[in-house]
């Protein structure tokens, strides 16, 4: 492995390899935002509202031998990722 890849480095050039690496860069105006995509997101938060209360009820109701946060932080958790992943997407 070390002669192959101190030939790779020791190596001179190949005539003709001074062109540019980059021939040119477009840049492309951001894509508006969805509605139908951010009613959506919104409408899963809002079902995630009541899940989330629903399991809190739930294990005091029928003393569960957990906490509800176990269920209910990974919930939220996720869900921050992936609203976080659309509103802040780069393209």
């Amino acid at each position: 492995m070390i002669p192959n890849f101190l030939r790779l480095v020791l190596r001179p050039a190949p005539p003709g390899t001074g062109a540019p690496f980059v021939a040119g860069v477009r840049v492309e105006r951001k894509r508006p935002r969805n509605r139908r995509v951010e009613r959506l997101i919104a409408a899963c938060w809002v079902l995630i509202a009541v899940k989330c209360a629903f399991v809190a009820w739930a294990t005091g109701h029928y003393n569960m031998p957990f906490s509800p946060l176990w269920v209910i932080l990974p919930t939220i958790a996720f869900a921050a990722l992936c609203t976080g992943v659309y509103w802040f997407r780069r393209l």
